[in-house]
């Protein structure tokens, strides 16, 4: 086992000595506070259901949706997913694209707007990653749970076209979630959870019908090990729409937001960056930079994205660019010992996510 989970982990520059963290502490002079951020992939492109322009196009595309989410196989990734937390051991992750894949009987019922049908459970991502993270005993649990994305559709799965609504012989449903854990025997205490959604979202006309991507933020206020508080924030901003992320982002440091208070840690998958990404999107990275935000992350090596159908091929050379980030609005008090980025290496002929994990330990005093 500790082979495999020092290959999930890549170090920045040279480590920093554990003796460093309990000398800080020690001197009373703050504490350190591990955390880390982590997009799990979806599972899937939900471009051919997007992207349908009529009913056998949706039924074609959601097919193959999920049959893509087979073929990226969650419950071998998650394996090296946790790998990744257990070696770092962080004191709080926030997880983005926490997926819940359901199916049910062919219904156009969710179509029309009716309640959605799809209730059995095919993979759930988050119930899967706590069993690899707790087995033996309880070791991390999730203080916050918001679900965003809820979107159900007819589909062929199988290819033969015996299903009533166009050959779609179920209904395949995805709902989103971002999540917060926190470890449980790391003298990790927190409270206030809160969870919630922009009001600023990308619209996507599916079949002629708007259809909100809707994205939020999860927060809890912590104190570690005794050290001073802090509030720690986790967001996964628009993807597909430049504008969108950037109002999101604007959302979190607005008067009142939900990112916004004496001592901030805002980390999760932006989208955005000030250097590595495409000038149109630097903007919501921008908003974070001038709302008082500073880096408390590496950027060396990069963190996104491999691009691969079901996740068995490519390079660490495909993260050429920065969207998980880890900041804080407190740089003072809040300051960087060490960076690590993790899951860059493939585990079990997989690799654990198309991003990789950042994990930084930060002195709070």
């Amino acid at each position: 086992m500790a082979s495999l989970l020092a290959a999930c982990v890549e170090v920045d520059s040279e480590p920093v000595e554990e003796s460093l963290e309990e000398s800080v502490a020690s001197r009373g002079r703050g504490h350190v506070a591990r955390v880390m951020t982590r997009n799990l992939y979806l599972g899937a492109d939900l471009g051919p259901a997007i992207a349908a322009t009529d009913l056998p196009s949706l039924v074609a595309g959601a097919g193959a949706i999920l049959n893509q989410v087979t073929a990226t196989n969650f419950p071998v990734r998650v394996k090296g997913l946790a790998a990744e937390i257990l070696e770092t051991q962080p004191d709080l992750v926030g997880l983005q694209e926490v997926a819940l894949w359901r199916t049910g009987p062919p219904s156009l019922d969710p179509l029309l707007g009716l309640p959605k049908t799809a209730t059995t459970v095919r993979h759930d991502f988050l119930a899967l990653l706590l069993d690899e993270l707790n087995a033996g005993h309880e070791r991390y649990r999730p203080v916050v749970i918001q679900e965003e994305f809820d979107l159900e559709a007819p589909a062929d799965e199988n290819g033969v076209p015996d299903g009533p609504i166009f050959g779609a012989e179920l209904n395949g449903r995805l709902t989103m979630r971002d999540v917060i854990l926190a470890r449980v025997d790391g003298g990790v205490h927190t409270s206030a959870p809160a969870g919630g959604s922009f009001e600023n979202l990308l619209v996507l006309p599916i079949l002629g019908a708007p259809v909100p991507v809707t994205r939020g933020w999860t927060r809890v206020d912590a104190r570690v090990r005794g050290g001073l508080p802090f509030r720690f924030v986790n967001t996964h901003l628009e993807a597909f729409h430049p504008l969108v992320r950037a109002q999101q982002a604007a959302e979190l440091v607005a008067q009142d937001g939900p990112a916004t208070g004496e001592r901030v840690v805002l980390l999760g998958d932006l989208n955005s960056d000030d250097d590595t990404v495409a000038p149109v999107d630097q903007q919501a990275y921008l908003v974070l930079l001038g709302a008082g935000f500073v880096s408390r992350s590496t950027d060396d090596p990069l963190s996104c994205c491999i691009s691969s159908y079901d996740l068995t091929t490519g390079t660490a050379e495909e993260f050429d660019h920065q969207v998980d980030h880890i900041l804080t609005n407190a740089p003072d008090d809040v300051q960087l010992v060490e960076s690590i980025v993790t899951g860059r290496t493939m585990v079990n002929g997989y690799w654990d996510s198309d991003h990789a994990g950042v994990f930084s330990s930060l002195h709070i005093r």
